[in-house]
């Protein structure tokens, strides 16, 4: 594993155990060339899965940035970051397990809101804010009017 700090590619194994209920392995690295020590995951992938994104570029799908995405939904709300892993894991699961190869933006999308209507209906709401791109605060009442009828 090549060192995040230096680019030495000679780095130690110093600890591994199993994380995230047993569906990755993190390791804790030292390198022989700096000093510095960091961490890293191991987890296994089912297939690779190719985003299709709206405008119609194909990327690789990106599991830090739904991470990412998510955790800022839920910034400050009571939602534990191993809840948090939990979530992006079955998400990443429910993808890879779809059997297709490629999967639109607006299904991920809508996979997410569905998990955070779940976990948390503020996040929800924060996370369907930017995904459907809300301009004006007649946009989420519209949204919030939709939300209370369904409940």
């Amino acid at each position: 594993m090549k060192c995040p700090f230096c680019g030495a590619e000679d780095t130690q194994v110093k600890d591994s155990r199993p994380a995230e209920d047993a569906a990755a392995i993190r390791r804790r690295r030292a390198c022989a060339a700096c000093g510095a020590r960091f961490t890293t995951f191991e987890r296994v992938q089912l297939r690779e899965i190719t985003v299709l994104k709206t405008d119609g570029r194909r990327v690789p799908f990106d599991r830090e940035k739904l991470a990412r995405s998510i955790r800022v939904a839920l910034r400050k709300r009571p939602v534990d970051e191993d809840r948090i892993e939990r979530l992006v894991n079955s998400i990443q699961r429910r993808l890879e397990t779809e059997g297709e190869t490629e999967i639109p933006s607006r299904k991920i999308g809508e996979i997410v809101m569905e998990s955070l209507k779940e976990l948390d209906q503020v996040a929800y709401v924060r996370f369907a804010s930017v995904y459907r791109n809300f301009g004006e605060a007649k946009d989420f009442q519209a949204f919030l009017g939709e939300l209370g009828k369904k409940e």
